[in-house]
Order: structure tokens, then sequence, then C-alpha cells
């Protein structure tokens, strides 16, 4: 039997969270109910197979296929990086009006009416 990688860093497990949170409900149900195990739960194969009724390569094969599927979805649709820049654009709204707080620039309104257009265009 082939060797099978469980360990995800910390940042990994992050961004598959994230992209489950976004397709998550495009996968088939098995392979929701094996990732979530998987990757949200920490489950690892063997328990994983053992619940389902199958293999632990089956298990493996199962996470990894839902885990690509969820990554070709990101590259068709752009959920995940439209979500960041939107949440980057909002950070930076957030600054410049904090600056605001004390002085009212006419250069400072123009970024954040083009950040807010930016923002709503998408």
């Amino acid at each position: 039997m082939s060797s099978l990688k469980k360990e995800h860093t910390i940042e990994e497990r992050l961004e598959l969270s994230l992209l489950y949170d976004f397709y998550g409900a495009l996968l088939k149900e098995n392979q929701q109910r094996m990732f979530e195990a998987s990757v949200l739960e920490d489950y690892n194969f063997s328990e994983i197979a053992q619940d389902e009724g199958i293999t632990r390569q089956g298990a493996y094969d199962t996470v990894k296929r839902a885990t690509k599927q969820l990554e070709k979805y990101e590259e068709k649709l752009g959920l995940v990086a439209r979500f960041r820049e939107q949440k980057k654009m909002a950070g930076e709204l957030h600054g410049k009006l904090e600056g605001m707080k004390s002085s009212s620039s006419g250069v400072e309104w123009e970024e954040i009416f083009q950040l807010l257009e930016k923002m709503l265009e998408g």
C-alpha cells in the first residue's frame, strides 16, 4: 500500500477550509463527509475508512479527489481570490476612514470612493 500523507500545515488547512466554505456544497455527499472528517475534524484515513466501510486507500483517494475538485472550482470561478481582494480593499478603506477622523482631504475621499466602486463592481 502506498504511503498516505495525512498532515497538513495550518496554512494548508486554512486554505482548504476556505475552499470548502465556498465550494463544499458542490461536492458529492460522500466527498463532503470524508473531506470534513479529514480536514476539518482531523480524523486519520484509517478512522474515516472504518466509519465509511471502505479501505484506507479509498478514503485517501476520496479526500484527494475532493481537494482537487475544490481547487478546480476556484480556478474556474475565483470566488476565494475575489473574497480576499475585497477583504483587502475593505481593510484599506477602513484605514483611510480612520485617518479621516481628524482631517478631511478631497484626495482621500476620492480614494475611498474608488475603493468602494471596485468592491461593488465585483
